[in-house]
């Protein structure tokens, strides 16, 4: 990994603290990127202090209490009980890190463009108490070239020397929340630095928190990397969801023609329609390149269709469900509706950009009365910011008129539902076989 660097005095200093496990670690971003890579470094002996803007999270976590499903309380209280992580909002405590990874959010602004303001404001925060001879990785999903120009460009205006100074990286996180297959240490890690100190200072520095390091030659393509992933599947689910839109017309089963598909064992990749796509990686990422792109004059057709098709989902959703209660002979404005699950997926309780938010808005501006069912999900905010708090068991599923399955958590009885309601909407494929009370996207 460092055969043909030649080691100044900063460089061999780091790579010496990162090998003998006595650096310090500064994660800023305790939320589902941060708080697992904290916790895998605390785990591996690491001394890390979470930093985030949020005090109610910090107090939260200094309290010994996980905020993030895949990450239990007993987890975090060793951690803090070996005196590995120290939680806090206080940035001056990073002037002790030897080694900070930045994992803030990236979101889109309304006019769907990206939204830099979360790492600039770090830059700006970190520019004051930042040692030389520190490492500093970029994690936060964004479009080629910001590590460039938003990170090392601004330390370079100050003097500082990239790969002397300063050593920075990008990494891309590659965090599944609810994978029970995949831990985030399984999944290999991808690294680009800035020039080859950087590299090899970024490679030894997540060996020990990862199984796999796959080393790439810029940061561009680290950023690159990960938009590419995320754009293939939002591509992808977005072609299934349109086939499911034809099998619908075409009175096909599209659920039944994919097992079949898949069985050919090579030269088909099964990808599953739905509701729309939520979390923050498909919605999001795929309009950063797109974004990146139009600064070259170059139009992503792929991406903007794929987007169109995906966020028309929802509204498919409720035309279904108003279709389906006309043959009823009820009306969706003065029907009874459970709305089932709100999380963007099975058995977690994340509802970043969850299309169950998208279809809950569109079902209160149609006058529905409406109520919400999920367990993992605790409290929620609609679009005008009022606080929702769904309930994780329903009395009487049959004093609803319709019910609409977003996600498909493992401890809903969907057997009781199935006996109690004459019309479900079925987004998730609940039941393979056909039903006659229920109504499936790309079902028949």
């Amino acid at each position: 990994m460092e055969t043909g660097v030649v080691k100044d005095s900063s460089y061999a200093i780091l790579s010496d603290k990162i090998r003998s496990k006595q650096a310090i670690i500064g994660v800023i971003g305790m939320g589902y990127v941060g708080l697992p890579l904290a916790m895998e470094l605390a785990t591996a002996d690491f001394s890390v202090i979470g930093v985030d803007i949020d005090a109610l999270k910090i107090e939260k976590l200094a309290d010994g209490k996980s905020h993030i499903i895949d990450i239990p309380t007993d987890r975090v209280q060793a951690v803090i009980a070996d005196d590995k992580f120290l939680p806090t909002t206080d940035y001056a405590t990073l002037k002790a890190a030897d080694v900070i990874s930045i994992c803030v959010p990236t979101p889109l602004t309304k006019s769907h463009e990206p939204n830099m303001s979360y790492i600039e404001d770090t830059v700006a925060r970190l520019k004051p108490v930042l040692s030389k001879g520190t490492l500093l990785v970029l994690e936060s999903t964004t479009y080629p070239g910001t590590t460039r120009e938003l990170i090392a460009c601004e330390f370079e205006k100050d003097g500082w020397v990239i790969g002397e100074d300063i050593f920075i990286c990008f990494s891309p996180e590659r965090i599944d929340p609810g994978n029970k297959q995949f831990q985030p240490k399984q999944v290999p890690k991808v690294v680009g630095g800035m020039t080859e100190k950087c590299l090899a200072l970024g490679q030894q520095y997540y060996a020990h928190a990862f199984d796999t390091i796959v080393p790439v030659s810029t940061p561009e393509i680290a950023e690159m990397t990960k938009l590419l992933e995320n754009t293939f599947r939002s591509i992808n689910i977005a072609f299934i969801n349109e086939m499911s839109m034809l099998c619908e017309e075409l009175g096909i089963d599209l659920w039944e023609a994919i097992d079949a598909a898949k069985t050919k064992p090579f030269g088909f990749m099964p990808f599953y329609p739905g509701p729309g796509v939520g979390g923050h990686c498909i919605p999001l990422d795929p309009m950063y390149l797109y974004w990146k792109g139009k600064e070259k004059n170059f139009f992503s057709r792929f991406i903007e269709l794929a987007q169109q098709v995906n966020t028309s989902m929802p509204k498919h959703v409720v035309e279904l469900a108003s279709q389906a209660l006309n043959r009823h002979g009820k009306a969706l404005s003065t029907s009874k509706v459970l709305l089932v699950g709100v999380a963007y997926k099975s058995d977690i309780d994340d509802v970043r950009e969850s299309p169950g938010l998208h279809v809950y808005e569109q079902l209160k501006q149609a006058d529905a009365q409406l109520d919400v069912l999920d367990p993992f999900v605790t409290i929620f905010r609609d679009e005008a910011g009022r606080i929702v708090r769904p309930v994780s068991v329903v009395g009487n599923m049959s004093d609803y008129d319709c019910a609409i399955i977003m996600t498909k958590h493992s401890n809903i009885d969907y057997d009781v539902l199935l006996k109690s309601c004459d019309c479900i909407i079925d987004t998730r494929n609940v039941w393979t076989e056909k039903k006659a009370n229920v109504f499936k996207i790309g079902g028949v």
